[in-house]
């Protein structure tokens, strides 16, 4: 491994690094002059969890994941898909209805129910694509507008596809039958709980997504519009074109983001389906660089950090929301370590540069001067 290799590894983790570092000390900060113990909570968040929570952390994780490359692919268009979370909500009632149904048997079932996520959500992410190529609409203020209507649309035909469960306030769809549930695993020895076998589809989207962005054409235009639009249209590529099947893929993907609750612990959409799964994943694919592999570990960290919050309330009478915090910090901090460790690699760049010319520079007396 050459010098100058080691060189990019060591800028590309020192930001991450820089970025905990300051949102570690912005929130003991916080602690302190809330008057919370500083050393008992970081205490509690950085112990080691149980076989239980290390489930509970790799199944958040994988829904976490699968929102982060929902909006990384909005990211690497230079578009700011902020509507994953009505996109996902649409989605898995969609799937929800449809595997309750069970018109097909037992995985077929399953594959029309996540065929169903992604249409769904494809088109609810192609609302925004379209007013942006044909009116010129912000994507980021159609998306907001977006959410808001799916909930109340979810919600309203949540309340026509209900099934009636006497003695419980619960208002959901038919339960999806068992064949067609994707059965979990255990992963840790010991733990009361499985794995969402959901993660295993998970990591096929991170393999296709990293496929199709750096070794497809189509990648490489999308990346090189996001770049430079005025570019890419001197270099002939459709910029509408591509800001519209960036957004539908990007809404197809948040289509799956419920899925491994679904079909791995609800097996029914209803009013107390998890939320807000959408806005964690623009954090982690700002933290991610829009990479699969930094999204992994950024999805990680957020999962770790929600576990782990968990007993503060009991144990130390701490809010658990001084995580959200924490998690706030990392993605204000990591934005400004990006840039600065960005500015500095291009200052060690341009010393390289110069150091390098005038390694190159004639020490002797040219041909001019002994002419003259």
């Amino acid at each position: 491994m050459t010098d100058q290799r080691l060189k990019r590894i060591a800028l590309a983790a020192a930001a991450p690094v820089l970025a905990l570092v300051a949102a570690f000390l912005i929130t003991s900060l916080v602690l302190v002059v809330a008057g919370d113990s500083v050393g008992g909570v970081w205490g509690q968040i950085l112990s080691v969890p149980e076989a239980r929570g290390l489930t509970n952390i790799v199944n958040a994780a994988t829904v976490y994941y699968l929102s982060g490359v929902a909006v990384a692919i909005g990211f690497r268009m230079n578009l700011f898909n902020i509507g994953v979370d009505g996109q996902y909500r649409v989605a898995s009632f969609a799937a929800a209805v449809v595997a309750g149904e069970a018109w097909l048997p037992g995985w077929l079932n399953t594959a029309a129910a996540i065929l169903a996520a992604m249409l769904v959500g494809a088109a609810w992410a192609g609302i925004a694509g379209l007013l942006r190529v044909t009116r010129g609409v912000s994507e980021v203020i159609s998306t907001i507008m977006l959410n808001a209507i799916a909930t109340a649309l979810v919600a309203f035909m949540l309340r026509k596809a209900a099934v009636s469960d006497p003695g419980s306030n619960i208002v959901a769809t038919k339960e999806i039958p068992e064949r067609s549930r994707i059965p979990g695993f255990t992963l840790f020895p010991g733990a009361p709980n499985q794995v969402y076998g959901f993660v295993f589809l998970a990591i096929l989207v991170g393999v296709a997504y990293w496929l199709v962005i750096n070794k497809t054409r189509f990648g490489f235009d999308l990346r090189a519009t996001g770049l430079s639009e005025s570019a890419a249209v001197a270099s002939g590529i459709d910029v509408k074109k591509m800001v519209l099947v960036s957004m539908l893929l990007s809404g197809a993907a948040a289509g799956l983001v419920g899925l491994p609750i679904l079909f791995g612990e609800a097996f029914a959409y209803g009013s107390t389906f998890q939320s807000g799964l959408g806005f964690a994943g623009i954090a982690i694919a700002l933290l991610g660089r829009n990479h699969p592999i930094g999204i992994a570990l950024g999805a990680l960290l957020f999962a770790f950090l929600d576990e782990q919050s968990n007993p503060l309330q009991i144990l130390l009478d701490v809010s658990p929301d001084i995580v959200k915090i924490t998690q706030g910090t990392i993605v204000l901090t990591v934005v400004i370590a990006y840039e600065v460790v960005r500015r500095y690699g291009v200052r060690l760049e341009q010393r390289q540069v110069a150091a390098t010319l005038d390694d190159d520079r004639p020490t002797g007396p040219t041909t001019e001067g002994v002419s003259r």
